[in-house]
């Protein structure tokens, strides 16, 4: 990966700190491959940023083809010199990204769809929220599967701080405010290199936090005929283990992570 020499690299920092393109890759293969008995082609990456997402679906088989949607053309930039470039050439070719709103009904049939990195929470209501299910549910092929994930608990009811420490790297993940009457917060990521002075919110984001519920509901009303909830299990030190079962109850934690999906 590329990192640039005489500034900080803010999209390595963030890949370092949060993202698992391979992982999710492959957790959303098998969702696919349990829900409907059969293996999945066409991967749509929507928000998708510097779509590594879609460099790593190409890369599970020969027959895998990825489409990313994001409205940013400097991620996408990005995307391109980093992670397209470091596949071969029958891989780079069935990656293609474009720079489009996701709101917008794509021709574009796929397999699946997901909006991972809550990054749906930009939307603050549930007519938007609607219209966008809605658009990717028309987007999908038969049996299609629309992914997303969300997070809550009581501990995201007010300003609080996460801290992870990497090598080279520290992460903080701020909730700078929390709005309980339109459910509304404002969270930060900033990064210290090692070394370095702190870079203070290198991306921010402005959300509405959709509960499970409401997410279920919203994609029941768009027309998926089942949605089901994939939980995080807890770790022995109280934290979230990374691997995803489907529940249909969930347990009291002060932050929890789950998957939503909805099949058509």
């Amino acid at each position: 990966m590329t990192t640039p020499s005489k500034s900080f690299d803010k999209y390595a920092a963030y890949a370092k700190s949060v993202q698992s393109p391979r992982e999710d890759a492959r957790f959303l293969r098998l969702v696919y491959r349990n829900l409907n008995n059969a293996e999945p082609t066409i991967l749509r990456e929507d928000f998708c940023g510097t779509y590594a997402l879609c460099c790593e679906w190409a890369k599970l088989d020969d027959q895998k083809r990825a489409v990313g949607l994001d409205i940013d053309p400097e991620p996408l930039a990005y995307g391109t010199e980093n992670y397209l470039s470091q596949l071969n050439d029958w891989q780079q070719a069935r990656v293609t990204t474009y720079e489009r709103d996701v709101l917008v009904r794509s021709t574009i049939k796929t397999d699946m769809i997901c909006a991972f990195n809550f990054s749906y929470f930009c939307f603050h209501s549930r007519e938007t929220l609607l219209k966008y299910f809605k658009a990717c549910r028309q987007s999908l092929r038969p049996n299609g599967i629309f992914m997303v994930d969300t997070f809550g608990g009581p501990q995201c009811g007010e300003p609080s701080m996460d801290t992870k420490r990497l090598p080279g790297l520290t992460y903080y993940f701020e909730q700078e405010r929390f709005d309980p009457i339109n459910n509304t917060t404002r969270f930060s990521i900033h990064f210290k290199p090692k070394g370095g002075r702190i870079r203070k919110r290198a991306f921010t984001y402005d959300w509405r936090m959709w509960s499970i519920p409401e997410i279920r509901d919203t994609m029941l009303d768009a027309g998926f005929k089942d949605v089901e909830v994939y939980w995080e299990g807890t770790a022995r030190d109280g934290r979230g283990s990374g691997r995803f079962t489907r529940k249909t109850r969930g347990e009291s934690c002060q932050v929890w992570v789950a998957y939503v999906a909805g099949r058509i």
